[in-house]
């Protein structure tokens, strides 16, 4: 630019003298800008323009010159705002293209200048939001994008309108604060959401069936998704930086949102490119990258290393083709050599004549131009012709140097990636040897377990039988055995009581004996006492003969002592043989005894050996019976695994007839809702966990198939109810989350119909895995939880205690009422007298009446919804109950809602009436307000109950209770209504025929007045009824959809 302002410089100081010699003339700068302005306008308008053909580039890229020759994008929006961008489609698409050139490679003011037509931009995409099909469709999302890279730019001012940045301008970006690269990281996924949601659009209203791409309308559409792909491509490789950074500040915890975010967004722009990358439109025009087959591993940061940056690359377009449009340009916009072909084509443009034109000044003051005012502008044009091609020059210079450059790191990233992969495929190949040589030996392990297994299991089984039948025998040898030993007993007891008998017999001889020997001993002892006595009595006879008699008298008893001594012995004598006879007999029997003893046993060897032969041919029977049964066996097994086989091709065949209905046109009729899909898919899932089951007992026990059989069949047809039902219900969704959910419950049908498969095989059997079936209907299920409609916009464990609250504020609101009225009424006693207090009593007590009548009809509400719920909750808990039942439970919530309001109302109504302010009509509106919200209530209630319930048929006895009271309260207020009316009597006996006839055409007027009046708000009530009903509809999820395909 400097060399511009020095070339400006130079030339001759005579064209200001001689411009300002012309009256009203423009300066060199004036015209140099008419010229600029005039230049952008025809390639602006030769860019945009309503034919569906790609915008060429070589008018684009002199929008972009204009804004960094001015500075800003001023004269690109004073030619936009003159463009009606509102009325065709194709010429507001054509725009966001050359703008989002513009935000890209134009001057950075392009951004600021561009801000202030925000709100108009925002308007022209609500606009064409209404549209749901063809350029309008696009063009909405696309402004929304542009809007979006606006706002993103604007609070980001560091990044470039190209999204190029090194790493260290990106930290910088980040200022080193966790909080600031959290933020950043949340709108560039803002930022790419739209950028998909453009892409996704784009190739929706593209029949991809043709080849779209070689056509100019399909290629007008195509266009703008390289710039597309130049910002996605940026904003994916900053991305995935930045959650590198923020995992090793942050815990995984916290980024679990951004990493599903990111998983979400890695998908589709994989899908994308890989999708672009085969059309043939784009492959003459950017090389787009591949990105890799799996998303970065954030929580491991070694990972960084193995990301590689996506690099796009627009091949260079040849210097001739180049140099060739740049001329044209230059000649077409900025070198007029005769001044009356530019005015021709400005005038062709714009539509203004040479004479009529206001900055036509060939002609201006009727002047001609001299020979050195034509030569000056002559030599102007030439210089300014000289800078803009030297720009161009520069411009494209620099531009070939960055398309090269970026052609190197592509080739050097390329270089970098096959190394890394072909090192990643060695060390794959290298680990799959290793893991297929362990499979094998673990499958041939486990062959030889499962072998061994059934072997065993066999064996039990024959071991078991073997055992049962020698259990019986044993039995029987048992009892014999102890028949044999009660007798052995017998004997042994009659043994015993010989050798007791003979012990006695023993120890009674023992006894005499001692007795003899202590009578022996004892006599002898008598007899030493006695010598010694003698002796003393001898010795002191000498002594002593006065003791004389006293000697003699010891002599004779003692006498008498040996003569009972004696007698005793002769009778132990005599009873010693008696016991030796005793003895004898014992002995005898004794002998008797030993002779039957061995008599018994001999019985008994004999029956040991003929039940040892007996156990032999048993032996015997029971091997060639095992023989038989084994084989027997071998038959059934096959049997069993042939009706297993045949029940899982048949459940394979019901899949696949749901699969193939999917493709069936007829079935695009069909509908359904996401509530029963949802329920459909629980239902589903119950039964993917039974197949389970009964597969881990096959495997256990594989004598029972039955089990298996059964959880086949009805998987098969809850799988292929699952599949029609989310077809059916991606009819009714809009058209990306029809495609989401199809696409689902199509991967669905493939991992049951791969699950068959598994248990089909033998080997395989043990093995087949259900958790990838599982997954793809949770995500069904996920699907269809966001398609069900809200209703009250609760969650979901919140409406069991919202039904307990509503119905106690019902409760409450009844009682309140009930109170309320008791005190208006003694406030009227106190205050009213005559009519006015007998009417305000009357109406007073009937509200009373309803006011009871409601609370009996909310108590029998509550007793029978609990008999409901403890009848159908089953296992489940209460909250369960009224979270499975939720359409039924918000029927509840509402009614309730609706009567404590009505009673509320009613109060109020009732309040002013007795005041004087209000209305008999408000009154009786409120009441008969009251009864339809009793009987929604009573509806709601009923509509689960068993016909024979009792609380059921008190809840209708309250409804009659409320309706009566109801019907009470509307006669009373009508009577009171007459009675007041009847008081005031009219008087006309003080009116002149005048002034009646005056009245009488007043009445009329009023009359008249009233009816219209009351025609209008008959109107008024249709359509707020139709619109309270839509209301209705919309809170608790009316859609009119049918529990189940159409």
């Amino acid at each position: 630019m400097d060399r511009v302002k020095s070339s400006m410089q130079q030339v001759p100081n005579p064209i200001p003298k001689v411009l300002s010699r012309r009256a009203g003339g423009a300066n060199s700068l004036e015209a140099e800008k008419e010229n600029f302005e005039r230049s952008q306008a025809v390639s602006i308008n030769k860019a945009i323009n309503t034919q569906e053909v790609a915008v060429k580039e070589k008018h684009a890229r002199t929008c972009i010159l204009g804004t960094h020759h001015e500075k800003g994008a001023h004269t690109f929006w004073l030619a936009v705002n003159r463009l009606p961008l509102s009325s065709n489609a194709v010429l507001c698409w054509k725009f966001c293209h050359v703008f989002h050139k513009l935000l890209r490679d134009g001057h950075p003011n392009v951004i600021k200048d561009s801000m202030r037509h925000k709100a108009d931009l925002n308007d022209m995409s609500r606009m064409w939001g209404h549209l749901s099909e063809g350029y309008g469709k696009l063009c909405s999302i696309y402004l929304k994008l542009l809007i979006t890279k606006m706002e993103f730019h604007i609070k980001n001012p560091r990044f470039p309108g190209n999204l190029q940045m090194s790493n260290r301008q990106l930290d910088e970006a980040g200022e080193n604060d966790v909080n600031n690269f959290f933020q950043l990281t949340v709108e560039m996924f803002d930022y790419l959401d739209c950028e998909l949601n453009l892409f996704l659009g784009v190739f929706s209203s593209l029949d991809m069936s043709r080849s779209v791409s070689v056509t100019a309308a399909g290629q007008c559409r195509l266009a703008p998704l390289i710039q597309v792909i130049l910002d996605s491509s940026h904003l994916y490789d900053y991305t995935v930086k930045l959650l590198f950074k923020l995992h090793s500040c942050l815990p995984a915890d916290t980024l679990q949102g951004h990493r599903d975010r990111f998983q979400e967004q890695f998908k589709k722009l994989k899908s994308l490119f890989y999708r672009s990358s085969n059309l043939q439109y784009f492959k003459r025009l950017i090389q787009i990258p591949q990105l890799p087959e799996n998303p970065p591993n954030f929580l491991r940061a070694s990972a960084l290393s193995e990301h590689i940056s996506p690099v796009v690359v627009i091949p260079a377009e040849s210097p001739e083709s180049e140099h060739v449009v740049e001329t044209e340009d230059l000649v077409d916009t900025d070198i007029p050599p005769l001044a009356s072909t530019v005015d021709s084509k400005f005038d062709d443009l714009f539509g203004t004549s040479a004479a009529t034109d206001p900055f036509n000044f060939n002609n201006q003051n009727g002047m001609r131009k001299d020979e050195k005012d034509r030569l000056i502008e002559q030599l102007t044009a030439e210089l300014q012709a000289v800078k803009e091609e030297l720009e161009s020059f520069r411009l494209e210079s620099g531009r070939l140097c960055q398309a090269l450059r970026g052609r190197v790191n592509e080739l050097e990233a390329e270089l970098a990636e096959q190394t890394h992969l072909k090192q990643q495929a060695l060390g794959e190949s290298e680990f799959l040897r290793v893991e297929l040589d362990d499979l094998r030996r673990v499958k041939e392990d486990t062959e030889k377990e499962q072998r061994s297994l059934s072997e065993i299991e066999r064996k039990a089984q024959a071991n078991e039988q073997r055992y049962t039948k020698l259990k019986e025998k044993y039995t029987e040898l048992v009892q014999s055995h102890a028949d044999l030993l009660r007798k052995n007993a017998e004997v042994t007891r009659q043994m015993t009581v010989a050798c007791a008998a003979q012990d006695e017999v023993e120890n009674v001889k023992k006894e005499m004996q001692d007795r003899l020997k202590a009578a022996q001993d004892a006599t002898s002892q008598q007899e030493k006492t006695q010598l010694e006595q003698l002796q003393a009595l001898q010795a002191e006879l000498m002594s002593s003969r006065s003791e004389l008699e006293t000697l003699k008298s010891t002599i004779t008893s003692s006498q008498q002592s040996t003569e009972q001594l004696s007698t005793q012995l002769s009778a132990l004598e005599a009873e010693k043989a008696g016991l030796i006879e005793t003895v004898s007999q014992k002995e005898a029997e004794l002998a008797s005894l030993g002779v039957e003893l061995k008599r018994v046993q001999s019985s008994l060897t004999n029956e040991r050996e003929s039940g040892v032969k007996a156990t032999e041919a048993l032996q015997n029977q029971l091997n060639e019976k095992e023989s038989r049964e084994q084989s027997l066996e071998s038959e059934l097994v096959s049997l069993r695994w042939v009706a297993l086989r045949a029940a899982l091709e048949e459940a394979g065949r019901i899949v696949q007839d749901c699969l193939n209905q999917l493709e069936d046109p007829a079935h695009i009729s069909c509908t359904s809702s996401a509530d029963y899909l949802v329920c459909r898919c629980q239902v589903a899932l119950d039964c993917v966990e039974r197949l389970q089951s009964a597969r881990d007992g096959f495997v256990s026990d594989n004598t029972d198939v039955s089990g298996l059989v059964r959880a086949v069949t009805q998987f098969a047809h809850l799988v292929g109810d699952v599949i029609v039902q989310g077809s059916a219900t991606s009819h009714m969704v809009p058209v990306e989350q029809a495609d989401a959910l199809a696409d689902n419950v199509k991967e669905c049908g493939a991992e049951a119909l791969a699950l068959l498969c598994q248990l089909k095989e033998q080997e395989s059997v043990g093995t087949a895995d259900c958790s990838r079936l599982r997954a793809a209907l949770d995500t069904v299920m996920v699907l269809g939880e966001k398609l069900r409609p809200r209703g009250l916009e609760l969650q979901q464990g919140e409406l069991g205690d919202l039904v307990e609250q509503e119905m106690a504020a019902t409760s409450a609101a009844v009682e309140s009422a009930a109170a309320r009225i008791e005190e208006m009424l003694n406030k009227s006693r106190a205050v009213d007298t005559g009519i006015k207090m007998e009417v305000n009593e009357r109406i007073l007590a009937s509200c009373t009446d309803l006011m009871q009548a409601i609370k009996v009809l909310v108590l029998s509400s509550k007793d029978l919804q609990r008999d409901i719920v403890e009848s159908g909750r089953g296992a489940a808990s209460m909250k369960e109950f009224y979270v499975k039942n939720s359409r039924w439970t918000e029927g509840l919530i509402s009614a309730s809602k609706a009567v404590g309001w009505g009673a509320t109302m009613l109060v109020d109504a009732a309040d002013q009436m007795v005041q004087g302010t209000g209305k008999f009509e408000e009154l009786m509106v409120c009441s008969h307000e009251i009864a339809a919200s009793t009987a929604q209530l009573v509806a709601a209630s009923k509509v689960k109950a068993d016909k024979d319930s009792p609380n059921l048929s008190r809840l209708r006895q309250a409804s009659k209770g409320v309706t009566q009271a109801t019907a009470g309260v509307v006669a009373s207020t009508k009577s009171g209504k007459s009675q007041i009316e009847d008081t005031e009597t009219m008087d006309f006996s003080a009116m002149t025929l005048t002034q009646i006839k005056r009245q009488e055409m007043d009445a009329q007027v009023l009359v008249l007045e009233l009816e219209t009046r009351l025609q209008k708000e008959r109107e008024r009530l249709g359509e707020l009824r139709k619109k309270h009903y839509e209301l209705a509809g919309v809170a608790e999820g009316w859609g009119g959809e049918e529990e189940g395909t159409g």
